[in-house]
């Protein structure tokens, strides 16, 4: 028996192997969506579990000035062996350097190297915190642009502290003269206040 097959040829206007993406709209969304979630997802882990970074922007200062590279592009540092300190760089690559020259460099460049403003607020936060306890005081906000605060003892206002180019200065009002000294505790103790007694 002969069997017949009616085959139907494609019209000359189509092309074989052209993909046609009706969904590109819901490919893109769905890709964009992935990206805020694994960006979400990385917050949520640094809220929950913050890396610490271990070396400040001045060790990173220190350290690109001593391999004269970009102190940004120092990731961290690390003894090994007590023998050999390795710098690892945020671009990749690692450097070895013996541990006493690296040392010796690191002073000779911390002695030359200038206090960032950040820097010198810390320093001198530090040091008014300090003579605070020291005479049982306390300071208001700090002025940090110009570091400079307001004292006080059991809720009295006791006088301004700063420090300036000229060095710690306070006064009892808020115009007037400045009275300088070296230290914060100097400071303080011009105003008048007495050294808080451990009981």
């Amino acid at each position: 028996m002969t069997q017949s097959v009616y085959t139907q040829q494609a019209p000359s206007s189509f092309k074989f192997n052209q993909t046609i993406i009706a969904n590109t709209p819901f490919k893109d969304e769905q890709a964009i969506a992935q990206v805020e979630l694994d960006n979400y997802i990385e917050t949520q882990a640094e809220a929950v579990a913050p890396t610490q970074d271990p070396l400040t922007a001045r060790d990173r200062r220190i350290i690109g000035e001593i391999i004269e590279v970009e102190p940004e592009s120092v990731r961290t540092i690390w003894i090994e062996g007590g023998i050999t300190v390795w710098v690892q760089l945020i671009g990749g690559g690692r450097l070895p350097f013996d541990r006493n020259w690296f040392a010796t460099r690191v002073a000779q460049v911390k002695a030359t190297l200038p206090e960032t403003p950040l820097e010198r607020n810390e320093r001198l936060s530090d040091e008014l915190e300090k003579a605070c306890t020291a005479f049982g005081l306390y300071h208001g906000e700090i002025d940090w642009l110009g570091f400079s605060t307001k004292l006080y003892q059991d809720g009295r206002f006791v006088g301004f502290i700063g420090c300036n180019q000229q060095g710690w200065y306070t006064r009892p009002r808020q115009y007037g003269v400045n009275r300088v000294a070296g230290s914060a505790k100097d400071v303080i103790a011009l105003l008048g206040v007495r050294a808080a007694v451990a009981a």
